[in-house]
């Protein structure tokens, strides 16, 4: 793997995303309205503060999921990848030079909503504002490298879509926003336990209702992270030429 060629990878795809508004907008803008909204619904409750801080982590990691999925897919059947790999570029300099460009994105994004939630929001937090910060980074980078890593399996951009509910819902559903992880029955708590958004959702509710929890946090994180490099390292084996 070429520091150089990744490098060189990341710049070219953030220059194309730079002239994409509507991709930009979908990153920065949406989650910050949705955030909103929910904050509106629930106004003068406690709610926004229960589930605020588990959503600015879930959001980011499903915009970056489904960007990143497409984004992909579109170069493949574009045959841009293919004309890449003819050049001495490795499946790894491109994964990674993708994984830092949607990495910068994921920054910014996760800067912006936590940004939004807490100055405008008014989101209430017990722990360091800066955790709260990363682990929304490390969630979506997360997204990333999980939709890196679906695009393989996808020949349309529909089919990269339809990934979604079936990637991202089961651990919507799982990660402990709807029902205590240890309330589940036992077979669903278990097959919650080797979710990766489970424990950033985790780390988001340490660090909204604990201001010393910073090592359940850490734990947590490196765990997510952990499921990212796993994700690319299964991508870059994946990853095709072309799409059939």
């Amino acid at each position: 793997m070429s520091l150089s060629l990744t490098a060189a990878t990341g710049d070219r795809v953030l220059r194309q995303i730079r002239h994409d508004p509507r991709t930009i907008g979908l990153l920065v803008i949406v989650p910050c309205v949705l955030l909103g909204l929910l904050a509106w619904i629930y106004q003068n409750t406690p709610v926004f503060d229960a589930i605020g801080a588990p959503l600015l982590g879930i959001f980011p990691f499903v915009v970056m999921f489904l960007v990143t999925s497409i984004a992909t897919l579109r170069e493949r059947r574009s045959g841009t990848l293919e004309r890449l790999l003819t050049l001495p570029l490795g499946k790894a300099d491109l994964l990674g030079g993708y994984a830092v460009a949607f990495g910068v994105l994921a920054t910014l994004q996760a800067a912006v909503a936590t940004a939004f939630s807490i100055f405008v929001l008014g989101l209430d937090v017990a722990g360091n504002s800066w955790l709260l910060l990363l682990v929304a980074v490390v969630d979506a980078v997360l997204g990333t490298a999980l939709g890196l890593f679906t695009s393989a399996f996808a020949a349309t951009e529909f089919q990269a879509v339809q990934f979604l509910p079936a990637f991202v819902l089961p651990q919507f559903l799982l990660c402990g926003l709807l029902v205590p992880r240890d309330q589940l029955p036992g077979v669903l708590e278990a097959i919650s336990n080797v979710l990766p958004l489970s424990y950033a959702v985790d780390a988001m509710h340490s660090i909204t209702t604990s201001a010393t929890g910073g090592g359940d946090v850490i734990r947590d994180l490196l765990i997510v992270l952990a499921f990212a490099v796993a994700a690319l390292a299964a991508g870059a084996a994946t990853l095709r030429r072309r799409t059939a």
